[in-house]
């Protein structure tokens, strides 16, 4: 009986102990959640808690103080970042101090604890859509995927979708986009942005496009709202074609890109971007890329999302689309 006691006492303090090492989470209504804190982005924090079988989401405005002993990086609306071990948020002014700077919990944007596996430091997107109609036994398949890496001062992100349709008497209509990117962060969130673009569809009769690009971007407004972020650089183009004379074109372009994000808007988010390509090398030729998603939440990580593509080129090859476009439904799940 005494060993029994022994070893009930024995767990029941490493529990207490483990217990007492979660996160604490204050909300302005005076709430309590003790948990482990999971992330901190786009306006939303998430926390585990041992009493709920799913993740909490908690509007990051309606939390007035954190407290935690764990390691962190911290991004604030200025751009700068902190790798932290361990914060206590003051409640009478609101302010955390992050490695001696005294920063109001407003100003945060981005909290993730900084764990040395990989995994932790992932995160990905998978979605899928399919149509079928009787009629000229049509079917269309869509694919859509993301998957990134977060590092300090780093981010590496690759995106991909792809379309698939098929008619009796109507020849295989299809396009494939991916994108490789990667940005280092620079103080007064500035950053320096290195991209890798593939594009093919049957509208514009190309085969391939790749476009590399090197800029400078700026986040114009980083909030727990919204982010509007632009850039500027340059680009080399390679592009092959089906069915021309001319089957390949090497260019080079200059190009601007301004993208937003909004966020704040309970289970939705939009994001949507413009890069404009004018041409340093072919007379008259500019092209544009535009996009927007709108994506709405479901429980156990599920989600929906409505999408639309638009490609325009001035100076098609001959007996090309000047544009191509295309609008996406899928469902998916993400990390």
């Amino acid at each position: 009986m005494n060993l029994k006691l022994l070893v009930f006492c024995i767990g029941f303090l490493f529990c207490l102990s483990a217990f007492s090492q979660n996160d604490t989470l204050v909300l302005t209504n005076g709430d309590r959640i003790v948990g482990e804190l999971k992330k901190m982005d786009r306006g939303v924090l998430i926390i585990k808690t041992p009493y709920s079988s799913s993740d909490l989401k908690v509007k990051w405005k309606k939390v007035r103080s954190l407290s935690s002993v764990e390691s962190f990086l911290v991004i604030t609306t200025d751009g700068q970042r902190y790798k932290v071990v361990g914060f206590d948020t003051d409640a009478d002014n609101g302010t955390l101090v992050l490695n001696g700077d005294a920063v109001n919990i407003n100003d945060i944007v981005f909290v993730k604890p900084v764990k040395d596996d990989f995994k932790s430091r992932l995160n990905a997107t998978m979605a899928f859509g399919f149509n079928l109609s009787k009629a000229s036994n049509l079917s269309q398949l869509t694919l859509d995927g993301t998957l990134g890496y977060t590092s300090d001062y780093c981010s590496i992100g690759t995106t991909f979708n792809a379309v698939r349709s098929n008619q009796d008497n109507v020849e295989e209509i299809q396009r494939t986009q991916g994108e490789l990117s990667f940005n280092y962060f620079l103080k007064n969130d500035n950053f320096l942005i290195f991209q890798s673009e593939y594009l093919s569809n049957s509208e514009q009769k190309l085969k391939m496009r790749l476009t590399n690009k090197l800029g400078f971007g700026t986040y114009f407004i980083h909030s727990n709202q919204m982010f509007l972020a632009g850039a500027l650089g340059i680009a080399y183009n390679v592009e092959d074609y089906t069915d021309t004379v001319d089957d390949n074109r090497n260019s080079g372009e200059a190009f601007a890109a301004l993208e937003v994000n909004l966020f704040d808007l309970n289970d939705l988010s939009l994001i949507s971007g413009v890069t404009i390509y004018p041409s340093l090398t072919e007379k008259k030729r500019v092209r544009t890329d535009f996009k927007i998603d709108l994506k709405y939440d479901l429980p156990l990580d599920l989600f929906v999302k409505l999408g639309f593509n638009y490609n325009y080129d001035s100076k098609p090859v001959e007996g090309a689309s000047y544009d191509d476009y295309i609008f996406r439904t899928t469902v998916g799940w993400e990390l």
